[in-house]
């Protein structure tokens, strides 16, 4: 089969995996074709801008900005919600089947006992629950026939079924049942215990200002956890509530009226994150995709997937079939040395976690958002470059940030004084910057004016990237 893939160098990037090769990854044995078909991604031409899929664009959710067919689509899905609301008929398969259930309970009781069954008092009951529901009918804290976030919600449907209003309706209708059934809109009151709090996070928001979600596979790594979490079929599904909590949460920082942040940008690691072999993960993994995509349609932006090993090719041939092409288009892949090229472009620097070569830190004293934004330099073969940091004041501390895309490149640093009688103080020797040096930052305590100088001397035959941000701060005298 042929898989595609949007590979963070290229836009539109063939993997081809037999359907022999993919079986075989099922079974624990890689066929060496698959990493040769793989492993020359990297070497594709990368795009000088960032190009998002022509399948995929994140559209409007103005209705001035719909075609006529979009809004005609809209208001046809509106009627349907309208009219099902209204006959109680919108979540009519479970509910059907809860009343049958209770009227033939208490039929059986009336013929043990011999008592008469109250039906008036039944269908006042009923009655009741009728119009409890035409009230509380709503998803995300957003009621289907009111509010201006309605028909933001209704158009995720419509476009996950490519406006094709009864596909859309039959969604929407599966997707209450579903979470009605799962009991999710209780579902963030429970406490599913610690054990996963390093599996996943939120953290900073990306050029669109989508929160962005962090999934750290690599912690099943650890057998304990693993079997604590996949063991048994009961901590499997216990596993799979824990990520529609942590979805719901992540939902929670949306806006649903027209022209707000209305998805996630999903980031997954799967450094050191255990291999095909694996079943019970695999899975789990997906039973999760298939759940996530059919009850949440449009919620995320883009799903990143970093430092991705070469038995993901083969692993994404087998959960391709279960995803719809629009899903497909949003899938981004980056192997380990692109790691930071790619989240940064959707994440600005200033909020890429320092592990994976950006300068957002936790609980950071130094820098906060209101500082100012991050400066780049591009940095050509066999040339050098300079960073002037001005220090005019005496009795201030400097603090600087500094990255190199790809790294490999010789870095000092230098206080120079204004006073030309005044020595050059040595801060960092000039050392060689290697691919495995995170970001550099540091701080210097100036005496008098002058001056914080970097020079960063590129060897390569490569282009490179070098980000910088700093500030000065005014030391307070005792």
């Amino acid at each position: 089969m042929t898989v595609e893939v949007s590979v963070e160098e290229t836009k539109n990037t063939e993997v081809v995996v037999s359907e022999k090769q993919a079986k075989m990854v099922n079974e624990n044995e890689v066929d060496e074709k698959v990493v040769e078909n793989t492993q020359n991604v990297e070497d594709e031409p990368k795009p000088s801008v960032v190009e998002k899929s022509s399948s995929y664009r994140e559209e409007s959710n103005y209705l001035s900005d719909l075609k006529d067919g979009e809004k005609k689509a809209l208001s046809e899905l509106k009627l349907k919600v309208e009219e099902a609301i209204s006959s109680n008929t919108l979540i009519v398969s479970e509910v059907k089947k809860d009343k049958e259930h209770i009227s033939n309970e208490k039929k059986d009781k009336t013929e043990e006992t011999d008592e008469k069954v109250d039906e008036k008092s039944i269908k006042e009951e009923e009655s009741e629950t009728k119009t409890e529901e035409i009230e509380d009918i709503s998803i995300w804290g957003v009621p289907l026939l009111s509010g201006e976030g309605s028909d933001v919600i209704l158009l995720k449907f419509l476009r996950a079924r490519e406006f094709k209003v009864n596909e859309a309706f039959e969604m929407l209708k599966k997707t209450l049942v579903w979470r009605k059934d799962f009991k999710i809109e209780s579902i963030l009151d429970e406490d599913l215990g610690e054990d996963l709090a390093n599996a996943a996070y939120m953290k900073g928001n990306d050029r669109e200002n989508h929160p962005v979600c962090y999934n750290i596979f690599g912690v099943f790594g650890n057998e304990e956890l693993y079997q604590k979490t996949f063991g048994t079929e009961a901590k499997r599904e216990q596993f799979l509530r824990w990520r529609f909590q942590f979805m719901e949460k992540g939902i929670q920082k949306l806006d649903f009226r027209p022209g707000g942040v209305t998805s996630i940008l999903q980031v997954y690691d799967l450094k050191n994150c255990p291999g095909p072999s694996k079943k019970e993960i695999r899975n789990a993994t997906y039973k999760a995709v298939g759940l996530l995509q059919d009850n949440y349609p449009e919620l995320v932006a883009k799903n990143v997937f970093i430092n991705v090993p070469f038995w993901y090719y083969a692993f994404y041939s087998l959960i391709s079939p279960f995803l719809t092409q629009r899903s497909k288009s949003k899938f981004v892949v980056a192997r380990p040395p692109k790691v930071t090229e790619t989240l940064l472009r959707y994440i600005p620097l200033d909020e890429i976690p320092t592990q994976y070569g950006g300068f957002k830190r936790e609980n950071d004293s130094e820098f906060s958002a209101e500082d100012g934004g991050v400066s780049e330099i591009i940095l050509k073969p066999g040339s050098t470059e300079t960073i002037e940091i001005p220090a005019p004041d005496g009795g201030s501390t400097v603090t600087w940030d500094l990255a190199v895309l790809g790294w490999e490149v010789s870095y000092k640093e230098e206080f120079i004084p204004t006073d030309e009688g005044s020595y050059t103080v040595i801060i960092q020797k000039q050392k060689k910057m290697d691919s495995i040096e995170g970001p550099v930052r540091n701080s210097f305590k100036n005496n008098e004016p002058g001056k914080v100088v970097l020079t960063i001397q590129n060897q390569s035959k490569k282009k490179k990237r070098v980000f910088c941000r700093h500030q000065n701060q005014k030391n307070c005298s005792a």
